[in-house]
């Protein structure tokens, strides 16, 4: 399953890559959890969410790797009942309008988990993870 959400910023690509790299903005990435940041090694950062659905709650671990060009990779640690895979990415490009924020997900659920239950709400996380970054990447300083 792939996925992707798109949106403009009115910001310089420097800049807009620069806020999201921010801890503050990675720990806000997914709203209605508790994010905390676990490690922080060089370019590289794990976050661990605290959250609930369907009833249960759950942890989820995050991997985010800062590229040299301002982009963002991530994986998610797959050692739930859901996914076998998880990763995306977190891509800035220069805009008429400012920067083009591309954020890209990429996954394979585990065998039993048919991929059609579980897209509309990654759809609906995956909007909710693009409208909370576009908040951060506009209000940072810079």
């Amino acid at each position: 399953m792939r996925m992707e959400k798109q949106f403009v910023v009115a910001r310089p690509r420097d800049e807009a890559a620069a806020a999201a790299q921010q801890d503050e903005t990675l720990v806000h990435l997914f709203p209605d959890t508790s994010t905390e940041i676990v490690e922080s090694s060089g370019s590289r950062r794990t976050t661990r969410s605290h959250y609930r659905a369907l009833g249960r709650e759950g942890v989820a671990t995050f991997h985010f790797t800062f590229a040299e060009d301002g982009n963002i990779g991530f994986e998610k640690v797959c050692d739930g009942n859901v996914w076998r895979k998880l990763e995306g990415s977190v891509r800035f490009e220069p805009s008429s309008k400012g920067t083009r924020v591309r954020i890209e997900m990429e996954g394979r659920t585990k065998t039993l988990v048919p991929e059609f239950t579980i897209k509309g709400p990654m759809q609906d996380q995956l909007a909710q993870m693009a409208k909370a970054l576009k908040r951060r990447i506009e209000s940072a300083s810079g």
